[in-house]
């Protein structure tokens, strides 16, 4: 039996949530890039057409619609390769993809972790850097002196307010210390949109990104750009008005247990180049 989020089925959620990223590939790509003929009648919807996909992946137009649609249609690896290729996704993308498909993953819910052990926060604690746990949400659930001396107060907030997403766009001390601020947005809502396709079944996930669309302009924009990334070092660029001085850190980001996989425990280090 199906576990079911509403009256649900978490395979309908999933199959929605892989129609609507395949819509959104194929609305970026136009025909010459695929190889195409240029077509110089009006387009209804930017990029390519499904047909056009279809052909390309050489699967029936009927099949790629259903499968646009959410419909909760059999699909194999190689059809899924295949449409890949087709839509010339990228590695994070095709990554994703494959998330998205996940035929022999279990039907489960996966819960999000809210608590931390005391003994992860000693950890975190005793490191020298920046240093956070977070979850899939972007809410951190434990954090050293050195992230609140460089990134941002998080002990100054209330619990509900510590969260790395909300806080990039709608706080002013974070944005005016981060100084490749549009690179790491960027970067960071990718991020976040993988999360946001993977937690499909939770609601939280679709009022938050709801609630901040309409505090933050600049999030709507990159959220209907539906680009998805797997997090990866990055590196950043503080500036410390007090010190005079900018710090270059490369953000390392290591999975947790797997009793907790979507806890992330993420050091700032030191960039060495």
């Amino acid at each position: 039996m199906n576990n079911t989020i509403n009256g649900t089925s978490i395979n309908s959620v999933r199959a929605k949530t892989l129609g609507d990223y395949l819509k959104s590939r194929r609305a970026r790509l136009q025909p010459e890039q695929a190889g195409l003929p240029r077509s110089y009648g009006q387009r209804r919807t930017p990029g390519l057409r499904r047909e056009e996909v279809a052909i390309l992946a050489g699967v029936s137009a009927t099949y790629y619609t259903w499968l646009e649609q959410g419909r909760e249609v059999a699909v194999s690896r190689d059809v899924i390769e295949s449409i890949s290729r087709a839509l010339q996704l990228g590695g994070d993308e095709h990554v994703h993809l494959l998330e998205l498909w996940n035929a022999n993953e279990p039907e489960a819910v996966t819960a999000i972790t809210t608590e931390v052990k005391p003994q992860w926060r000693e950890i975190v604690n005793q490191m020298a850097f920046p240093c956070f746990i977070s979850n899939d949400r972007a809410e951190l659930l434990a954090w050293n002196r050195a992230v609140n001396e460089r990134i941002a107060d998080f002990s100054s907030r209330p619990r509900e307010q510590r969260n790395m997403m909300s806080m990039l766009f709608t706080d002013p001390q974070m944005r005016s210390r981060l100084i490749n601020w549009e690179e790491m947005a960027a970067h960071s809502v990718a991020i976040f949109r993988t999360s946001y396709d993977k937690y499909a079944h939770d609601p939280w996930f679709a009022q938050f990104v709801a609630e901040l669309s309409k505090e933050s302009a600049e999030f709507a924009a990159l959220w209907k750009l539906h680009r998805v990334e797997i997090k990866k070092v990055t590196r950043v660029f503080y500036s410390l008005p007090d010190e005079n001085q900018v710090l270059a850190y490369d953000i390392n980001s290591l999975a947790f247990t797997a009793e907790h996989p979507d806890l992330h425990l993420c050091i700032y280090t030191p960039a060495s180049d």
